[in-house]
């Protein structure tokens, strides 16, 4: 029979293996989608691991238009980040295809900045993904400057519906689901939590 050590040794010796092989060292692009809760959340958990690591951070957010978001108030007092607001807010709440769209523009014309510099190791495009389902913004175009962004540059997208090319040239990508929300329940979205 089998001992837990001697199952934890063969997982070490597998792990080790893994981690000896991987030896490239460059900038990762990660795509946070899916119609769970989340996406946003674990972009800005990697903020918090980069400034950790003493990296200077660029957020630019495609949608989200409110001024009161806990992560926004707390990130833009941080040394090192670079935070800009470029959405209206949600399209339902627009109502305003053009406006969204310019303004989806303008946020992509900042994320550029940010993409050509290399001193930012890592830049968060927040709920990007509608830029691409609303036909704001050229999928091949943003690609072909994902692509030739700094190498040792992070970049990690966030929304929901993720065209398939962007998936196709991320080097990690989590699909988050759902399976219950509190707003489901009647629960009002809750500082702190949900913003």
């Amino acid at each position: 029979m089998i001992t837990h050590e001697q199952r934890m040794q063969k997982k070490k010796e597998l792990v080790d293996r893994k981690i000896a092989a991987a030896e490239v060292e460059r900038g990762v692009l990660v795509v946070n989608t899916g119609n769970g809760k989340g996406k946003s959340t674990a972009a800005f958990g990697v903020v918090a691991r980069a400034l950790g690591h003493h990296m200077r951070v660029a957020v630019v957010q495609f949608v989200k238009g409110r001024s009161d978001c806990g992560e926004e108030t707390f990130f833009r007092a941080q040394p090192g980040v670079a935070w800009h607001v470029g959405g209206e807010g949600f399209t339902w709440e627009t109502q305003d295809r053009e406006r969204d769209a310019a303004a989806a523009r303008l946020a992509w014309e900042v994320a550029c900045g940010h993409l050509g510099d290399p001193g930012v190791g890592l830049v968060v495009l927040d709920e990007m993904t509608y830029a691409f389902k609303y036909g704001w913004l050229d999928l091949e175009a943003v690609l072909a400057v994902l692509r030739s962004r700094p190498a040792r540059q992070h970049v990690i997208v966030t929304g929901r519906a993720a065209p398939q090319a962007l998936r196709d040239a991320a080097d990690t990508v989590s699909d988050m689901g759902m399976e219950k929300h509190a707003f489901q329940s009647g629960v009002k979205a809750m500082p702190g939590l949900e913003w």
